[in-house]
């Protein structure tokens, strides 16, 4: 008897969709396919902990409504299953005169998302954090930290409790759709057979789907977000989240200080074209993905459109000093030898064939099968309503 329902990817976005798929028919017959021994240990393992508010998403649009939803959803769930979180805020700071006249701006759009916040003055700056230089600040009240592998393992739990099958450890290889079913065939040569399919494969997606026979014009691109965690001694050096005033030429946000759930501090990423797309260790090379990469025009194209920033962020990355520097624009009592721990995650980047490197959602969609090929951030805050999302799709 084939599965009602198959799920790749044990990411969150993956998790939640097969709890919605339940929540909806709690009788499902499910499968959940992963290729690694235990869920969440990509994008999801290797994020920031952060859980967002959403005030930089342009008012009523999909992102603010997911990442309002989620941020809720998230607390909410971690209070249910005993998951340690903390609401501590996040103070976004600007340092000159430029960044003040943007955050004037991302406060209009933080008020019409109906975002908490409040104006920091220089003084009121200095006084919630020493350590932090500014000429002004947002403090956004409801950003939060967690643990996202911890709330993967608890749905993970979750899912195998109400009898969805987990398979860990099974790697698909094709997938094969019929008039009535789709047979995804894995690399140990086993068959399984189901009458819908959802994958949701992050740094692996376009692969997946070229694999099921959809049309893909677009490329993940990996993109290594180089971070530094502090020692012990500069551990509690912030007791807010600290961010930069986002700059709109730029692709990426740009280096800020996060405290995480552990008790560390971290400061971090910058964001560099990554060589491997599961190559977290510095130095990381994969030929395939190294291959892929070039021979996609829509990657030269984007690269060309972004040089100026792609060859700061790459020389940032080489030198720790140049990094530093960066650092140092709001927290200027930080020095190299707190730069020696280094860490990275990679984000599953979809790129368009004309270069546009793609912000929104990306579905492919055939009868039985939808492909969730780009998530974007912060697809881990909004993980449950984009799984209610994934779920309408599927089943409209």
């Amino acid at each position: 008897m084939p599965y009602q329902y198959c799920v790749v990817g044990g990411g969150i976005v993956g998790l939640a969709t097969t709890l919605e798929l339940l929540r909806r028919d709690p009788g499902a017959k499910i499968v959940l396919l992963e290729k690694e021994a235990e869920p969440g240990l990509h994008q999801t393992g290797h994020n920031s902990g952060v859980i967002h508010a959403g005030v930089y998403y342009q008012p009523g649009s999909l992102k603010a409504r997911l990442c309002r939803e989620g941020a809720e959803a998230t607390k909410q769930f971690c209070s249910e299953h005993n998951i340690p979180f903390e609401v501590c805020g996040k103070l976004l700071v600007a340092t000159n005169a430029q960044e003040l006249e943007r955050m004037h701006a991302l406060e209009g759009r933080a008020r019409e998302n109906e975002i908490d916040f409040d104006v920091v003055s220089v003084q009121r700056l200095r006084e919630l954090e020493p350590n932090i230089s500014g000429v002004g600040a947002m403090l956004v009240h409801a950003t939060g930290i967690v643990d996202y592998r911890r709330i993967c393992l608890a749905m993970a739990a979750l899912l195998t409790e109400r009898g969805v099958e987990i398979r860990y450890n099974t790697r698909v290889s094709t997938i094969r759709e019929t008039g009535q079913n789709v047979d995804v065939i894995t690399d140990d040569g086993a068959t399984l057979t189901a009458s819908q399919l959802v994958a949701c494969a992050g740094l692996q997606s376009d692969r997946l789907a070229k694999a099921a026979g959809m049309d893909v014009t677009h490329r993940i691109v990996p993109f290594r977000g180089e971070y530094y965690t502090l020692p012990q001694s500069k551990s509690g050096i912030v007791r807010h989240l600290i961010y930069p005033i986002p700059d709109p030429d730029l692709p990426f946000l740009g280096i800020h200080l996060t405290r995480m759930i552990d008790g560390s501090t971290t400061v971090g990423p910058n964001a560099v074209l990554g060589f491997a797309r599961e190559g977290y260790p510095k130095g990381s090379v994969n030929v395939r993905d190294v291959v892929d990469t070039v021979r996609f025009g829509g990657f030269w194209k984007m690269a060309a459109a972004n040089m100026r920033s792609g060859v700061t962020e790459f020389r940032n990355s080489i030198a720790r000093a140049r990094y530093l520097e960066e650092c140092r624009k709001f927290c200027p009592s930080l020095k190299l030898e707190d730069l020696s721990s280094p860490g990275a995650g990679i984000r599953a980047q979809a790129v368009l064939a004309d270069g546009t490197l793609v912000h929104d959602f990306l579905f492919l969609q055939s009868p039985r099968m939808l492909h969730v090929c780009n998530a974007p951030s912060p697809a881990a805050t909004s993980a449950m309503p984009i799984g209610r999302m994934i779920v309408d799709r599927l089943t409209a």
